[in-house]
């Protein structure tokens, strides 16, 4: 479905190396200026106000009245995923194309859970299947802790060093949750290895708890997800996490999916303390709220983290806005309303938990960041390239504009307005969770190492043309 908006591409040649942006407002984190962009070979050669010196068979993209920013960073999706009763809607390929028309142009997944007792490299290893000849933009992975022992822990330098794998995941809950002992020890090694440490915390006892007494009382609609997983079961975790990370000898920490105010506290006290703890929100704890878990489709919007009370979304804005949350990301983890989604219509604990997100990140919190007058254009490219790049071993390969960057691009129209629709969207799933919500602004070209790869709302892109990226490790 194409947008109604300036024809971008009108005279452009996909076989041309080099493309000269101009007219275009210029910003990345730290300035907003009016400047011409020269791309040559996938890099950004020259940044100026005025560029003569350019090959004469050079693409020329006017950009007048658009916003020209580093392409989207999205550090949390979740594709082709197994969660043991579903598998998920979007694979490498339908989720980076999603990605891409959304003004993403890197992704880096968490991967999944591999058999019992399998080593780190063994997903890594599965999940570059999974990429190869598939994804339409660049991509990484975060290595996944599913058990802590001498082996596991002797494997982590390998993964830095040799695979550019430089963060990792624990799940305080789930069938791979690790203990206390064992977040110590990874903690301590992950340091070492100059590896960032990234976790889901919940407390995985109270839930357990809670979700069987809900069980026992025949509480199994949808509207009962929230009230198995109350935010002080989030908030907790992420406060042991913090402890524990201050124990293994100030570890560097980052949180996912931050859903709620005394989670953010927490965060905030440990900053205070000089902790290196940062923090990641997704859209859908900004925008929805758990009266969705009310509505007749209350399954589209089972997660986890479930959906908070309204009071929650503003002080997840809050965090934002006076820099207490770092990045913006999406948990991107689709099923299909109709075919997965629908098996926990009478048992919440029967659906595949996750939501859609990917392609509308950009949009959504451009619209209700910056054209609200929340955030500048400034700190949404922060939020959403800058500081995923620098945590991430990915700077200044990516998440900025600078000379010998990746050519990687988005161009946004601040004055186009559009309902989020399904029908709108490049995802492979058969709902949007944001469905009717209308952006004010858009992005209107995408560009990865100087292709094209979706313009006005057609996605131009091709499928293996994403390349597996070596992560540099952490550093503060």
């Amino acid at each position: 479905m194409s947008l109604n908006i300036q024809p971008l591409l009108s005279d452009y040649d996909f076989n041309k190396q080099s493309t000269l942006i101009i007219n275009g407002i210029v910003v990345d984190a730290h300035s907003e200026t009016k400047q011409q962009i020269l791309i040559e070979n996938g890099k950004i050669s020259q940044v100026a106000p005025a560029i003569t010196d350019y090959p004469s068979d050079t693409n020329i993209i006017d950009a007048a009245g658009l916003y020209v920013m580093p392409g989207g960073i999205d550090v949390h999706t979740h594709f082709n995923i197994d969660v043991g009763i579903s598998r998920s809607a979007d694979d490498f390929y339908t989720g980076t194309r999603s990605a891409a028309c959304g003004g993403t142009t890197m992704i880096i997944d968490h991967m999944g859970f591999g058999p019992r007792n399998c080593n780190l490299h063994h997903q890594l290893k599965v999940y570059k299947e999974y990429a190869l000849d598939k994804a339409v933009i660049d991509y990484s992975f975060h290595g996944v802790i599913q058990h802590v022992n001498d082996e596991i822990l002797s494997e982590m330098q390998s993964m830095v060093e040799e695979e550019g794998i430089s963060s990792f995941k624990m799940y305080l809950t789930y069938g791979y949750k690790l203990n206390d002992d064992e977040v110590l020890r990874a903690l301590h090694q992950l340091n070492k290895v100059n590896a960032l440490t990234t976790v889901h915390p919940e407390n995985d006892a109270a839930i357990a708890l809670r979700r069987s007494k809900l069980i026992e009382e025949g509480k199994t609609a949808a509207k009962y997800h929230p009230i198995s997983r109350p935010l002080e079961c989030e908030a907790e975790a992420i406060a042991r996490m913090i402890n524990l990370a201050r124990l293994a000898d100030n570890t560097p920490l980052y949180i996912v999916h931050l859903s709620n105010g005394l989670g953010l506290d927490y965060i905030r006290l440990a900053r205070n303390n000089k902790q290196p703890v940062w923090a990641e929100t997704c859209p859908q704890y900004l925008l929805l709220d758990d009266s969705c878990y009310e509505r007749e489709d209350a399954v589209k919007f089972i997660l986890s983290p479930p959906l908070r009370p309204k009071e929650e979304l503003e002080k997840m804005w809050q965090g934002l806005c006076d820099g207490s949350i770092d990045t913006v990301a999406t948990d991107h983890c689709s099923f299909n309303y109709q075919t997965q989604k629908l098996q926990g219509k009478d048992d919440f604990t029967k659906c595949p938990n996750g939501m859609s997100g990917v392609e509308t990140r950009m949009p959504l919190l451009f619209s209700e960041g910056v054209m609200s007058g929340r955030i500048t254009p400034r700190h949404f490219v922060e939020l959403t390239s800058y500081m995923p790049a620098k945590l991430f071993g990915l700077y200044p390969q990516k998440g900025c504009l600078a000379v010998g960057s990746d050519a990687d691009l988005v161009l946004f129209d601040p004055k186009q307005k559009v309902k989020i629709s399904q029908d709108l969207l490049h995802d492979n799933i058969d709902y949007t969770p944001f469905e009717e919500f209308e952006s004010h602004g858009w992005p209107v070209m995408t560009i990865s190492c100087g292709d094209v790869v979706a313009c006005n709302g057609e996605f131009m892109g091709k499928a293996g043309n994403g390349r597996f990226i070596h992560r540099k490790p952490f550093l503060q």
